[in-house]
């Protein structure tokens, strides 16, 4: 389980529309990931702000880099990405049944 720090950090991560866009891109790449210059050809984002975005994703654990050969991978962390929304989920309506207990 996430702490509510680590859960903070990924938000605000996510929180800046390119990392949020970049992040969602990797997503739907699935498993395997995409090399960066791949990234940034669909993305249309500057080397070096891709550089310093992704940078930050890497940083709170929503992304892994890995190089192969000349390549550098990048791939969606899908157990920390669980992790922020098994967060979120916690407790997921159980303010129903507080007040279902005082009202009834």
């Amino acid at each position: 389980m996430m702490t509510l720090e680590e859960t903070a950090d990924c938000l605000a991560a996510l929180g800046n529309p390119t990392r949020l866009e970049i992040f969602r891109f990797l997503v739907k790449a699935g498993e395997a990931g995409l090399p960066v210059g791949a990234i940034q050809a669909e993305l249309g984002v500057p080397a070096s702000t891709l550089s310093h975005h992704l940078r930050h994703l890497v940083s709170v654990g929503l992304v892994f880099q890995d190089r192969k050969g000349v390549s550098l991978i990048c791939r969606t962390n899908y157990p920390s990405m669980q992790g922020v929304i098994d967060f979120l989920m916690l407790e997921c309506c159980s303010m129903d049944a507080a007040r279902d207990k005082i009202s009834g």
